[in-house]
């Protein structure tokens, strides 16, 4: 596939995730999906991929992707940008605050056969804890 081909299926499966799409974003991702994101251990699979989005989505409802940066080389997409959105459901053991966020967020995903297989995704947490008024001790 294309630089281009690839960078609009990433860029699809954000705009999915931000409408809360999961079925079309199942239709981007490869069942054997391996991923690595802010909070969660490696996740392995379609099922603990949308598990962690369906949590991200209840945790923030109105959350969306603004990205600034979209560069591909060879299979893997590169996202930078921001993300924002009110917390109205419990994230990490936070209960809802109804604060709105916003943080950066840098992802990294690979693209085979026109699917997602690979997708490493941080975002910056110290910023997003702080804003909701989480206490950091370190």
């Amino acid at each position: 596939m294309s630089l281009e081909q690839n960078k609009s299926i990433v860029l699809r499966a954000y705009e999915a995730f931000d409408r809360g799409d999961i079925e079309q974003g199942k239709t981007l991702i490869a069942p054997d999906i391996i991923g690595c994101v802010m909070g969660s251990n490696e996740l392995k699979g379609t099922d603990a991929f949308f598990e962690y989005a369906i949590m991200m989505r209840a945790a923030f409802p109105d959350g969306y992707h603004t990205f600034k940066d979209v560069i591909a080389e060879g299979n893997k997409v590169v996202t930078c940008g921001i993300y924002k959105g009110t917390h109205q459901g419990e994230l990490m053991g936070i209960p809802p605050t109804g604060k709105q966020v916003t943080f950066s967020v840098v992802h990294i995903d690979r693209v085979v056969d026109g699917k997602i297989v690979e997708h490493w995704g941080q975002g910056d947490t110290m910023a997003l804890m702080k804003q909701l008024g989480v206490k950091l001790n370190f």
